[in-house]
């Protein structure tokens, strides 16, 4: 049977919700910590390797929804079980299941407690994540969006820090009121789309610009507390510093990624119009967050809080590379969004491992690491370098698209997000600076071990990309292009042929297999 014909989605769905269900009905006498990393790893190893098979068997060429799935759910309000998968949503289904597996490598001593509650509840975040990337229905998209919340709740609120319950509350309160906006845009367009929660359908209809842009303002607001955009993003330094590691690495290289994923999936295709209408509102919006939050990640003293403000920064460019309305500006944001959850989920990977030898996030307490654990700054540095976008790194290549969009369509927000990029430099080199180099500060350092083999595991799965991406983005950028191409003629259809000009041509998938 063709892979096509199975229900590939719904398994990877199924799959992490499985072994979560295991994880906690298997009675504690028979499955110890011990043997709860280890299932938890081999459900993790199993998404991973279906999303693989996944990727692999994705057809670029095509900006048709593929690996379709639907069911009639409720038949009165014409809800239906739908999910399939276009050019920009399978590399985030491959990105969700390498993240949740590195979550599961480092959390394997991080996480001494309820062991089996916490790996469950990575489990079915990572369903549910999954579900947002694949849903097609509005209603079924909805339910995945908002329960996703609830095991991430849970993540920072029962294994984060000291003041975890403030800053699960915080979070909670965010995501609660953005959600209500977007709720409200969901029951309005339902209706106004003759009574359908089919997305596809949705996107071939006309709504006039003024219902437009009040359906845009609703989502907005859902949309831009995940991103987060400025100035929403209050909520995410306090859930980074407070969250595990793992919840931290989950909540940038993924979550984070549900807002921008949105404006892509309905804002854009759905609301062309009103997106355009706004467009110079959200320039500014990411314009500013690019530079307010390169200046408050200069401020830092604490590790978490650093990189969490960085993460703002970088989201900037993700949601201006958007609304470029352009092929290299939305590609750029596409492949930047894939760029950040591998390079952001490095780095708070690399800051959650010193932390657990140290105890510490602190920049001040630590200098002349080098000198004790040299493999580990070495990684250090590697993913430092691309997180401020040096050539040869994935994110050199993300943030060149985005500028080159952005000068090609509002060339006065592509040089102020200049100065961003300038910063990013400034402030990434003198952390490093003051936590690698130099004398040492602290005599306990000696007394540490360097990088293992379980946390090489991890740190690798994620190197591989800063350099695959940075040195060969061809077939990344294919798998989008079909689809950029149909968003463009969507959102302009009279300026088609001119806005699918990219810097590079988008090559076929045999590319990427090596044909």
């Amino acid at each position: 049977m063709e892979l096509m014909n199975l229900p590939l989605l719904s398994l990877l769905i199924a799959l992490p919700l499985a072994g979560a269900m295991l994880l906690v009905t298997l009675p504690g006498t028979i499955i110890g910590p011990i043997l709860t990393r280890w299932l938890a790893l081999v459900f993790a190893t199993g998404e991973l390797l279906l999303a693989v098979l996944l990727l692999w068997s994705f057809d670029s060429s095509s900006h048709q929804m593929q690996f379709l799935e639907s069911h009639t759910w409720i038949s009165a309000l014409n809800i239906h079980y739908t999910l399939g998968v276009d050019g920009f949503s399978i590399l985030f289904i491959f990105l969700t299941a390498l993240v949740g597996w590195v979550c599961v490598v480092a959390s394997w001593r991080a996480i001494q407690h309820r062991v089996r509650q916490f790996m469950a509840s990575l489990l079915v975040m990572q369903a549910l994540m999954l579900g947002v990337f694949c849903a097609l229905d509005l209603f079924l998209f909805y339910i995945f969006w908002e329960a996703m919340l609830i095991p991430m709740y849970l993540i920072i609120g029962v294994w984060g820090g000291d003041n975890r319950l403030y800053a699960t509350l915080k979070f909670f309160l965010y995501t609660l009121a953005g959600s209500i906006f977007f709720l409200i845009g969901v029951i309005v367009l339902y209706l106004a789309g003759g009574n359908s929660f089919d997305i596809q359908y949705l996107a071939q209809q006309n709504y006039s610009l003024e219902l437009q842009r009040w359906i845009f303002v609703a989502f907005f607001f859902g949309f831009a507390v995940k991103v987060p955009m400025f100035p929403f993003h209050t909520w995410l330094p306090d859930a980074h510093v407070e969250a595990p590691t793992a919840g931290s690495i989950i909540l940038a290289g993924v979550l984070l990624k549900m807002g921008a994923y949105g404006f892509i999936r309905f804002s854009l295709p759905i609301l062309p119009d009103a997106s355009q209408f706004f467009a110079p509102v959200i320039a500014t919006l990411s314009v500013i967050a690019i530079i307010y939050g390169g200046f408050l990640a200069l401020a830092q003293d604490d590790l978490k809080k650093l990189v969490a403000y960085s993460s703002i920064s970088h989201m900037g460019f993700v949601t201006l590379g958007l609304f470029t309305f352009n092929s290299q500006g939305i590609k750029g944001a596409i492949l930047q969004m894939f760029n950040h959850g591998i390079v952001t989920s490095a780095l708070f990977l690399m800051v959650g491992l010193i932390y657990e030898r140290t105890h510490s996030r602190s920049i001040a307490d630590y200098g002349g690491l080098m000198k004790v654990l040299p493999v580990y700054t070495v990684f250090f540095a590697i993913f430092v370098l691309a997180s401020m976008a040096l050539p040869g790194t994935n994110s050199f290549i993300g943030e060149l698209f985005v500028l080159a969009g952005a000068f090609s369509s509002m060339p006065v927000f592509g040089g102020l997000a200049i100065i961003g990029a300038a910063l990013s430099a400034i402030y990434l080199l003198s952390m490093y600076k003051r936590v690698a180099l130099g004398p040492l500060n602290n005599p306990k350092l000696k007394t540490f071990n360097d990088i293992n083999l379980r946390e090489f595991s991890a740190i690798a799965a994620l190197l591989i990309f800063v350099f695959w991406i940075g040195l060969h983005p061809l077939p990344f950028l294919a798998l989008m292009d079909a689809s950029v191409n149909e968003l463009l003629r969507q959102i302009a259809p009279q300026t088609h042929a001119a806005l699918t000009q990219s810097v590079l041509a988008a090559p076929s998938l045999t590319d990427f297999r090596g044909g």
